[in-house]
């Protein structure tokens, strides 16, 4: 009879959103960036994480491509500022979720659960992913860095 112990249980069901996406580790190389409608971020403003401390949402009037995706901004400003300095500003891992990485796996993101760790953005599934993401942010960063961008071309 196999015990399992109930910090993995709990660990699996909360791992049980990320499920949902699994089956893209079977599929074709995914895109260096990940896109909604073929937007970074569904769309908001990446430099707006670090002045403002909030997702904002960007306008297509302040809009560039960087590796293949349209990226949008709330001002000329935030524009300026990504377009001067990309690394500084874009989400690690593409802008996949951080906690999925971490586990070797690829999932969405949405931009509303976010960090900013070591002057980095980090962007999850969900809220209730990136309280996970939280329990260990720098084991999380180390493990995440060993798959990607390697998981890439999976």
């Amino acid at each position: 009879m196999t015990l399992i112990s109930r910090r993995k249980l709990l660990g699996a069901i909360g791992l049980a959103p990320l499920a949902l996406t699994m089956p893209r580790l079977a599929a074709a190389a995914s895109p260096e960036v990940f896109s909604d409608a073929g937007l970074a971020i569904r769309g908001y403003d990446p430099v707006a994480y670090f002045t403002q401390s909030a997702p904002v949402l960007g306008m297509a009037e302040y809009a560039l491509m960087w590796r293949g995706t349209m990226w949008h901004f709330a001002s000329a400003a935030s524009m300026e500022a990504f377009e001067m300095n990309p690394e500084a500003y874009a989400p690690q891992y593409g802008g996949y979720c951080a906690f999925a990485m971490s586990r070797g796996a690829i999932a969405t993101t949405v931009p509303e659960a976010w960090t900013i760790y070591e002057d980095r953005l980090y962007l999850n599934y969900s809220d209730f992913v990136r309280g996970q993401w939280s329990n260990d942010i720098p084991g999380n960063i180390e493990l995440a860095n060993g798959y990607w961008p390697g998981i890439l071309d999976a």
